[in-house]
């Protein structure tokens, strides 16, 4: 499909991308879809640990919901493609989904590959426009209205432009923050950007003896007056150098900036359901009179993983070997404070070498969620992770990225 002038140019093959360019297509534009790297879908494929968690069983309402503040920006775009309706497009480019949890949703192969391949073959067999390894270096702009774009392989002229080059997360897959570049240039403000949805380091080394052994229902705290109100609940791993899990990989969005500003970020993490201290000395009562002749540690580790109890004995100096009324005062207290509320202290992160997701973006006051066009330029169009939106682990940021380019491919004009 050659022309001289196209209707659209999607630049970014991820799945906000090449959803885009579908749509587009099926609606009769001519579409040029530009890619970097070599081949599409390069970050799509790690998506989900590379089984590609496609969206999840919430209600609409909800999954807006769980965006924070923002969410009702993607109002229009969920109902225009939400949870069923994605389910129902890949179902009619041949593949089929299911949901094992009752909650996350990916396809039945749990392999991200078959997603890339049914979209490049639904690509394909609407003839859209596919050129790899172009690097777009800026977009060209005539009265305020988008005409082209400029490549390392020469100008391309068209009326429309979707920027889907999602953010800063695993440079070697093709992110290097040009969608911002873009943005920037024609006037688009962005916000602050951090790397979000992965796994912190720990000022604390014990966490090293703790990884075989994953902590249900954690409930994490920021132990910083201005945070106070920050928490997250969700299963807690530990590692040779931190900690993640997915209560870490969603709270992370909100460690990453403290970070940058505090250099440490002191946690207070509950790895016992919430139970209080009062909880916890009556289950050191209860057990005292069930199992008369048990030691601290044998009664700690029916609340918390062996390793984990053992660590933390070690903390307050408890003696393992003693019982619990045995230990002297301060250390019953402390052992108590400790299983209560269990402080680690963060001092770096991976970074965006391995964040899923980049906090921050093209600031959603500058793009019409009814449409996903810029209210500065004409014709230029925005989906996915470039924007100031993301959400949690368990496929929302995936569905929004669906989405989102979808609404952006209907390319309605205001």
């Amino acid at each position: 499909m050659k022309t001289n002038i196209y209707d659209l140019i999607v630049i970014g093959s991820g799945g906000a991308g090449m959803i885009a360019a579908i749509t587009a297509r099926k609606l009769g534009k001519s579409v040029l879809l530009l890619e970097k790297l070599p081949t599409l879908g390069a970050k799509l494929k790690a998506t989900g640990g590379g089984k590609c968690n496609l969206t999840n069983t919430l209600s609409n309402e909800d999954f807006m919901n769980s965006f924070g503040k923002n969410g009702r920006f993607m109002s229009t775009a969920i109902q225009m493609l939400d949870k069923n309706s994605l389910r129902e497009f890949f179902e009619s480019i041949g593949v089929q989904t299911d949901t094992k949890d009752g909650f996350r949703i990916f396809p039945v192969t749990h392999n991200s590959s078959t997603i890339i391949k049914a979209l490049e073959k639904e690509l394909n067999n609407l003839a859209v426009e596919i050129q790899c390894d172009v690097k777009v270096e800026n977009l060209l702009c005539n009265e305020n209205s988008i005409s082209g774009v400029k490549t390392n392989k020469g100008n391309f002229n068209c009326r429309n432009v979707i920027v889907a080059t999602g953010g800063l997360g695993f440079p070697m897959l093709g992110a290097n923050g040009d969608g911002y570049s873009f943005a920037k240039e024609l006037g688009h403000k962005i916000t602050d950007l951090y790397p979000a949805m992965l796994p912190v380091y720990t000022k604390e080394t014990w966490v090293a003896n703790c990884t075989a052994d994953t902590i249900a229902k954690a409930i994490i705290k920021i132990d910083l007056k201005k945070a106070k109100k920050l928490k997250a609940v969700g299963d807690l791993i530990f590692t040779s150098k931190g900690l993640r899990g997915p209560v870490v990989l969603d709270f992370s969005r909100e460690i990453t900036p403290l970070l940058e500003k505090y250099d440490e970020v002191p946690l207070l993490i509950n790895m016992v359901k919430g139970k209080t201290e009062d909880d916890i000395f009556s289950h050191f009562k209860k057990q005292a009179k069930e199992k008369p002749d048990a030691n601290v540690l044998e009664v700690l580790s029916l609340l918390l993983p062996q390793s984990v109890s053992k660590e933390l004995c070690n903390i307050v100096n408890a003696d393992t070997s003693l019982k619990f009324k045995d230990q002297i005062g301060e250390v019953r207290n402390n052992l108590v404070k400790i299983v209560a509320l269990t402080p680690l202290t963060v001092i770096d992160s991976v970074g965006y070498k391995k964040a899923m997701i980049t906090r921050g973006g093209v600031t959603l006051k500058e793009i019409n969620p009814k449409t996903m066009q810029s209210k500065l330029i004409n014709g230029l169009y925005f989906c996915g992770e470039v924007m100031d939106l993301d959400g949690p682990c368990g496929g929302y940021n995936l569905q929004w990225s669906f989405s989102s380019g979808n609404l952006a491919g209907h390319l309605l004009k205001e």
